[in-house]
């Protein structure tokens, strides 16, 4: 009978192999799957956009951050620079460590929409990016 033989040790948990059983206790997962493709690609344009925000962070004067109402230059570079280890460190947001994911990137964006035009209509610089 299908699915009632024991697996031998070593051999691991995959289901009953033998002829006749329709199903092998795998799940199919080919590498460079679509889904798996388009959260590589998010992954790693979450990187690119950390790694922006804690440049653009470094590169501030210390004063602007206080003058414009946010935390200090330092609170910011240790939010961004522990959120580009997170984007970097975690597999993105649908395995491991994805609440991790999550909340680097919500830093990330908080920084950019919030602090960076602050910091740059303080400073001068208006709205570009």
């Amino acid at each position: 009978m299908c699915g009632t033989r024991t697996v031998p040790h070593g051999y691991g948990a995959g289901g009953d192999r033998r002829p006749g059983c329709p199903y092998s206790g795998r799940v199919l997962s080919l590498p460079g799957a679509p889904d798996e493709l388009i959260i590589f690609v998010i992954k790693w344009i979450m990187v690119v956009v950390g790694g922006f925000s804690f440049g653009h962070a470094l590169m501030q004067r210390a004063d602007a951050f206080t003058a414009a109402g946010k935390l200090t230059k330092n609170a910011w570079l240790s939010i961004t620079g522990v959120a580009l280890l997170l984007l970097i460190i975690t597999n993105g947001p649908m395995f491991g460590g994805a609440m991790f994911w999550l909340a680097a990137t919500v830093a990330t964006l908080v920084y950019l929409v919030d602090v960076k035009p602050a910091v740059m209509e303080v400073q001068g610089g208006g709205p570009r990016w």
